[in-house]
């Protein structure tokens, strides 16, 4: 093993070992379930520090990790006794240039700086729906978010990227630099380096909307399902919703609806007048600044919870199998010791503008159909619990798999950055080497897989890097 004191007599950043202070802050994580005990945590100034880091990695055979918002559940931010390259402390960035509409992003920034920023300029760009995400994780894996029906996916924002890939090498990305590797990143989330930095589109943004929670009780369950199908058939590109299947704060079952609508309090009102005829129980939606859009989840989804997520792709609002999933939810909630908090989503956003683009300009796979999601929380990570909620949660996907028998591979794989299963088994072959299982790989990427799998032959024939939706190197392929 070098010595770590070699390391750090070059390295701008912070190195961080268990012996620190900071070791606990430095190590935690989004999901407490997601949180290992790495040998060395590499907080990098520059692409001099990444190149750094790796290398120290490599020569030490050390498990390398890339931190951006730590937000991963599958803990692909995370190095059991291994190396993680943290861009979070300082590449938080965000840089706005009002005349190019451009925001120049650093590598370990947060969706909330870059909203907060490029706002004050009447600007805004694709984010997640939950604003204490790190942009690049979320970019990476594609990107969708409320203001994807005007312009698209996060990833389709993207101008240019800078990365380091597993040899040290610091490369500029964009159509005219190295668009090979430019199409790789844009889907292929974390298997190709570490990025540094982004530079990201910007758009011309109202600085107010109409968006927020609003509460329904469950005797409302199945007219509103049909009233959100009926919205759904006649979606417009500047509005969205989320409809969540849960429990209010009081313990109590419910369905909530996490409206938008870009546009005004009268506007937005007079849109969502089906769902208000229904008479909800509480309403949080108001004509707030935009950079706040994204926060309405994120005390439901906050840090320091235990989280596991399941995602597929369905075709549309069902109101039998809502219903269906519905009272399985109530039952699990409901059962003698249960800990976890179970919540269905369904993710309702228009897919225009996402389809417009052809399938093979990016390595993501755009899918025609809405994300179904199951998010489970707990608050003490006791021995079981994490498998209960990974149980419960392929229940209920499977109330809507089973029901459709054209589902394909990929729709039942979902959407990679709303998973908790992204990180492949693998066993070590006699050669060495370890082999992994990359059938969810293939789900996810399709038909792009085998361009993914010779680019990685050429930028990662070693397999540095191998904590998200694993792509296995083959030239060949």
């Amino acid at each position: 093993m070098s010595d770590i004191s070699t390391l750090k007599q070059s390295f701008k950043g912070d190195i961080v070992t268990p012996d620190d202070a900071d070791y606990k802050a430095a190590i935690a994580r989004w999901a407490i379930n997601a949180e290992r005990r790495a040998r060395v945590v590499a907080f990098v100034k520059d692409t001099d520090d990444v190149a750094l880091a790796l290398k120290y990695a490599r020569t030490n055979n050390l498990q390398i990790a890339i931190r951006c918002g730590g937000h991963s559940p599958a803990g692909s931010s995370s190095a059991e006794d291994g190396l993680v390259v943290d861009l979070s402390r300082h590449l938080n960035y965000a840089v706005v240039d009002p005349e190019k509409r451009t925001v120049r992003v650093g590598g370990g920034s947060l969706w909330e700086t870059v909203e907060k920023e490029s706002i004050k300029h009447g600007l805004a760009t694709v984010a997640g729906t939950v604003n204490h995400t790190g942009v690049a994780g979320l970019l990476l894996g594609g990107g969708y978010g409320f203001l994807s029906g005007q312009h698209g996916t996060a990833v389709d924002n993207l101008l240019q990227a800078t990365i380091v890939t597993a040899d040290g090498t610091a490369l500029t990305l964009s159509d005219m630099e190295n668009p090979d590797l430019f199409w790789a990143i844009r889907g292929g989330g974390s298997n190709f380096g570490v990025c540094t930095e982004f530079v990201l589109r910007l758009h011309p943004q109202r600085t107010t909307v109409f968006a927020g929670l609003v509460i329904f009780p469950p005797d409302v369950l199945d007219a509103l399902t049909a009233a959100v199908h009926q919205w759904w058939t006649n979606m417009k590109e500047n509005e969205g919703l989320m409809q969540i299947l849960g429990r209010d704060p009081a313990g109590k079952d419910c369905i909530i609806l996490s409206l938008f609508y870009n546009g005004s309090e009268e506007e937005g009102r007079e849109n969502f007048k089906r769902f208000y005829d229904l008479k909800p129980v509480f309403d949080g939606a108001r004509e707030i600044p935009f950079e706040a859009v994204n926060s309405a989840a994120n005390d439901m989804f906050a840090h320091g919870s235990g989280y596991y997520l399941k995602s597929i792709f369905q075709p549309g609002p069902r109101a039998e199998l809502v219903k269906s999933a519905f009272k399985r939810l109530s039952e699990l909630n409901a059962a003698p010791g249960n800990e976890i908090q179970h919540f269905v989503l369904f993710d309702y956003i228009p897919h225009h503008k996402v389809l417009s683009v052809p399938e093979n300009a990016t390595s993501h796979l755009r899918s025609r159909c809405n994300l179904m999601g199951c998010a489970m929380k707990w608050t003490n990570n006791t021995p079981g619990i994490e498998q209960a909620a990974k149980l419960a949660a392929r229940e209920l996907t499977n109330i809507f798999i089973a029901a459709d028998s054209q589902i394909s591979d990929a729709s039942k794989t979902g959407y990679g950055n709303f998973s908790s299963e992204a990180q492949a088994e693998s066993v070590m072959a006699p050669t060495g080497k370890r082999v992994f299982d990359d059938s969810s790989s293939r789900a996810l990427f399709g038909p792009n897989y085998p361009r993914l799998q010779r680019l990685k032959a050429k930028y990662d024939p070693e397999h540095v890097f191998s904590k998200w939706f694993v792509i296995v190197p083959n030239s060949e392929a």
